[in-house]
């Protein structure tokens, strides 16, 4: 069986491989000979049983968990619909920004850049949209527990599209196209013509009261407010149907795990670079125990010690005051706009707000990294190289909170990082159907 090199450190500090980052320089993978090809060429790649077994809890990578807060999750008709407003920049204040400014379908439904550039700047680096359909939270801090209430967040942000929820709504009922595509899916439009009732622009602001638009919301009876969030939250269901779509699959390790599991234990579907950055993974790196599961994501959160940088707060408590955000938001899945409060009580009831969770970011899916850098909530990485140097190396103190306790230095070589990398270059997924990638050419579901 194959040996890998390891430390006592090593083998107690990987627990949270991958989220993180250095002050230092990372390794130059591309300077150094790693001498990968004369140490392992007529040496095959061997797999535990104990590797085996946790082998087997990461495929198959099935289709997503059913939402059952959100009705027309898998409606192709809302899918459609949504999908249509996603990229839609009417949803916009100014009429120029789309869900999909931010969520590039070219870049992994990601951004290229640090910081997106819509309204405004946003405080984070924009996460992938892919893959969403299989998370417990949403945002970095996990300010939302449902596809649909994410979906609704950076419409009215003012860094973002930087709009409000009257002017969605009267976007949709004024346009005879989007609101008969609403209508086939909701059922009739309320009569928001009034506007003595239904001003063209108003939202909640709880933290400022002399704002125009939260006046305007005040103004309003509590029956026209709920009238208003209804339709509102049904856009947000729409375009999370679209989302739910949104599944790359198909990567290279899958194909491997698949045919490994089914007795091909030479196989070549990736490299055995790649194999030995896997047995890293299941080993020594300790990833496995938080990006666990056919997703690579534990979907909770960890202080992983990142280090200043500019353009975010580094001192953002995270989790701490997403959890207070969550439970404060009318769009969350125990909400009066749910079609199953019940149903998320218990995951919401027990949440723990504690001091323990300052500094704590949501671990993000090892899934289709090469197209959607640079990585973290700060957009610390620009490549993996520099992800797994950092947590080799792991050498920061975090701004705020404390650094998760088994987090050590790794010890590992150049070659160990090459490894790791292209064992994180095989969760690549097979390309998305194009015809999701843009608008449609209509809001209604055409089979």
């Amino acid at each position: 069986m194959l040996t890998l090199r390891s430390t006592a450190a090593s083998r107690l500090g990987g627990l949270l491989l991958f989220f993180g980052c250095s002050a230092k320089e990372p390794v130059n993978i591309d300077s150094v000979d790693t001498g990968f090809a004369d140490d392992h060429e007529d040496n095959p790649v061997e797999f535990t049983d104990a590797e085996e077994s946790k082998l087997a809890q990461l495929w198959p990578f099935e289709a997503p968990p059913a939402d059952p807060t959100n009705s027309v999750a898998e409606d192709p008709a809302a899918a459609q619909f949504g999908q249509y407003l996603f990229f839609d920049p009417r949803l916009s204040g100014s009429g120029e920004f789309s869900c999909a400014t931010c969520h590039q379908p070219e870049h992994g439904f990601a951004d290229p850049e640090r910081f997106s550039e819509a309204a405004g700047t946003p405080g984070r680096h924009t996460p992938t949209a892919l893959n969403t359909a299989y998370n417990n939270w949403f945002f970095w801090d996990g300010r939302c527990d449902t596809h649909w209430c994410q979906a609704l967040g950076p419409i009215e942000a003012e860094g973002e599209q930087n709009t409000n929820r009257l002017a969605v709504v009267h976007l949709i009922a004024d346009d005879a196209d989007l609101a008969q595509a609403y209508e086939s899916i909701f059922g009739t439009l309320s009569d928001l013509s009034d506007s003595a009732r239904f001003p063209a622009n108003a939202k909640p602001v709880s933290d400022a009261p002399e704002d125009p638009l939260d006046i305007s919301w005040r103004a309003m009876t509590e029956g026209d407010q709920t009238t208003v969030n209804q339709i509102f939250t049904n856009l947000g269901k729409a375009i999370a149907a679209y989302e739910r779509k949104l599944i790359r699959a198909d990567s290279p390790f899958d194909r491997f795990a698949e045919a490994y599991l089914a007795g091909d234990t030479e196989n070549t579907e990736i490299s055995d670079e790649a194999k030995y950055g896997f047995k890293h993974y299941l080993g020594d790196g300790l990833c496995f125990a938080c990006h666990s599961g056919p997703n690579f994501s534990n979907n909770e959160f960890h202080n992983i010690a990142l280090p200043s940088v500019d353009g975010i707060d580094n001192e953002n408590v995270g989790r701490t005051e997403g959890i207070e955000l969550l439970l404060a938001n009318p769009f969350n899945g125990m909400g009066m706009y749910s079609d199953d409060a019940p149903g998320s009580e218990i995951k919401l009831e027990h949440l723990a707000d504690t001091p323990e969770q300052n500094g704590q970011f949501k671990t993000a899916s090892l899934r289709n990294l090469i197209s959607t850098p640079p990585y973290m909530h700060g957009g610390h990485f620009a490549d993996l190289t520099e992800v797994v140097t950092h947590y080799n190396e792991m050498d920061d103190r975090p701004p705020t909170g404390h650094r998760e306790e088994l987090l050590a230095p790794l010890g590992w070589s150049a070659q160990d990082v090459s490894q790791m990398v292209s064992f994180l270059e095989s969760l690549e997924g097979a390309a998305l159907d194009p015809a999701l990638l843009e608008q449609p050419t209509s809001p209604y579901y055409q089979d």
